[in-house]
This record gives structure tokens, C-alpha cells and sequence, in this order.
């Protein structure tokens, strides 16, 4: 089943027991995605795609309780397992939360955010939520773009919202084609 993302429709609103077997484990396990990955290949890295100011979709916006239109601090990455990228990966934080809990992420560089989210114990995340991507949807296009590959599939995807001391973060993972090297 595939999704279109209409304004005022969230494409995170389906259960990952709709997706193929082999991408259930991915999209609903809560611990550290990057951790999974690194026990899964040989070399882990991270690729920063880009990083600063944009604008964000109206789903996003309600996922991260913002209401007011503007800017949201971005940062866009892939992780990439032995020399593959298998997920694009997307967080969002209202510019004005950043010095207030998320002044950190201005100084990660090329380190994981996972290293930040699972060891503060001041960070609380939501459930996970599902989505599957495809070339309507804007974040389908991103991941493309980051990759390369204009041919890229619908996607699944998962996104959940941390908060630290109150603030939010959004984080969006999408899973590209290279995920299934990485599973049993």
C-alpha cells in the first residue's frame, strides 16, 4: 500500500506490521538505530548531507507540537554500513530549543545524534510512528537526492519525537534499499 501525502495528512499513521517481514525488526525496535546497524557491519560511518535553517512539512510541524510557521533548525544525514548507505535519516528542532536543551547538536559534526539521545537519561522519546514514502512526498526526494538515485523505490520510514527538559527533536529515518544487506 502506498501513501500520498495530502496537506493536513500525515503519512506516519500506519502500523509496521504492514510492512514486509523483513522491515517490522527496523521499523519498531526503540533502541539506537546506529547501534543496530554497527553490530551488523564490518565499518560504520556517518555522512553529513546538510545542516541548518529550513522549512518543514505540515506533519512534521504537528509531530514536534509547533505551531507557528518558520524555520526549524535541520540536519540531514546518511548511515552508511560498509560502504552502503542504508538510511537517510532527518531531525528537526525549533530553532528556539536550541540553545535551551539542544545547543549540543550545533557541535556534532560527522558523530552520531544517537550518542546524545540514549545516554542522557533527561531524554524521553514517543512511540514510533510508520510511514511508507514515495515520490510524492517531499522527505522521498531528500533521501534521492542524498543518494543519488533518482530511481530509488517507496521507502518505509519511521520517525519519533525526543524531548529533552521539555524541548522537542524530530528524527525521521528512512530506510533505502541497502537495509536488506543488513538483515538476517
Amino acid at each position: 500500500m502506498t501513501l500520498a501525502h495530502f496537506p493536513g495528512r500525515d503519512p506516519f499513521r500506519i502500523a509496521a506490521w504492514q510492512a514486509p517481514r523483513f522491515m517490522r525488526g527496523w521499523l519498531s525496535d526503540d533502541s539506537s538505530l546506529t547501534a543496530r546497524i554497527r553490530a551488523r557491519c564490518g565499518h560504520f560511518s556517518l555522512q553529513v548531507v546538510s545542516q541548518g535553517k529550513g522549512r518543514v512539512m505540515p506533519d512534521e510541524r504537528a509531530a514536534l507540537g509547533v505551531a507557528h510557521p518558520g524555520d526549524l533548525w535541520i540536519r540531514e544525514v546518511l548511515l552508511i554500513a560498509d560502504g552502503v548507505p542504508v538510511v537517510y535519516a532527518r531531525s528537526l528542532v525549533p530553532t528556539t530549543s536550541i540553545p535551551a536543551a539542544w545547543h549540543l547538536l550545533h557541535g556534532l559534526g560527522g558523530r552520531p545524534l544517537a550518542n546524545v539521545l540514549f545516554n542522557d537519561p533527561r531524554v524521553r522519546r514517543s512511540p514510533l510512528e510508520a510511514a511508507r514514502l514515495d515520490a510524492r512526498d517531499s522527505r522521498w526526494h531528500h533521501a534521492a537526492r542524498a543518494t543519488c538515485r533518482a530511481d530509488l523505490p517507496a521507502l518505509w520510514a519511521r520517525r519519533s519525537a525526543f524531548r529533552r527538559n521539555g524541548f522537542p527533536l524530530l528524527i525521521t529515518e528512512i530506510f533505502l534499499p541497502g537495509i536488506g544487506m543488513l538483515t538476517p
